[in-house]
């Protein structure tokens, strides 16, 4: 009867995780061409959302687009090449589904962390760890 009673208190004072959708919603990217460049505006207003560092971020972009590219002095991503929203979306997502949502409960609470050499993705919600590879 004791561990009934401690369970149920324990239950009543956690917190709901909602695991909707509704709770991360990246902004669509605003890019424009300049030339055979294309500038991805609202850069760091996606990184805000999911969490992560920028050179990382921007690895995975170039590596997902097969282009090169840099992060100029207002925080933009400026990639080499004609994209699309629809295709720098595409790799938004590819790059959240690898790097940020859980893969065992889909919530984006995680962290990256390096165990011996490898990145490794921590939950803060379910506390799965699993690897990015």
């Amino acid at each position: 009867m004791e561990y009934e009673d401690s369970l149920e208190r324990a239950l009543e004072r956690t917190p709901d995780i909602e695991a909707g959708d509704d709770r991360f919603e990246l902004p669509d990217p605003e890019v424009r061409q300049e030339g055979n460049v294309t500038v991805y505006e609202n850069f760091q207003d996606t990184l805000r959302r999911l969490d992560r560092n920028e050179e990382h971020v921007m690895q995975f972009l170039q590596n997902e687009l097969g282009t090169s590219g840099h992060i100029d002095e207002s925080g933009r991503a400026r990639l080499t090449g004609e994209f699309d929203d629809d295709r720098i979306a595409d790799a938004v997502d590819e790059y959240t589904g690898q790097f940020v949502r859980c893969p065992e409960c889909g919530l984006p609470d995680t962290d990256l962390e390096r165990e011996q050499g490898a990145l490794m993705l921590q939950c803060a919600a379910c506390g799965a760890r699993s690897s990015t590879s």
